[in-house]
């Protein structure tokens, strides 16, 4: 699998704002990836030293399929990786969001 495609795109939530700066990014990877490819996209692409990587596969959500109808669907399924830097590292990418 190639890098590009295992990174998804990065996740910005408050939870993940606050374990940057414990070195901790997060990331919506391909359902699958596994943490050596994890581990290698994210050293290709940003140029890090990847200490660690902790995968979570989520479930998709029952959503309702329109407004007055009974009907049920899923959203997908998707995986999240948490990926640990080396102390001192960052990725600029995450900087000032």
């Amino acid at each position: 699998m190639e890098s590009s495609e295992v990174l998804v795109r990065p996740i910005i939530t408050e939870k993940s704002n606050e374990q940057m700066a414990l070195g901790k990014y997060t990331f919506r990877v391909a359902l699958r990836a596994t943490k050596p490819e994890i581990k290698r996209a994210v050293e290709e692409i940003f140029k890090v030293n990847v200490v660690s990587v902790h995968t979570v596969r989520m479930r998709g959500k029952m959503r309702r399929q329109g407004v007055m109808s009974m009907a049920k669907g899923y959203t997908s399924d998707w995986k999240k990786a948490i990926v640990q830097l080396r102390p001192g590292q960052s990725i600029q990418l995450f900087e000032g969001v």
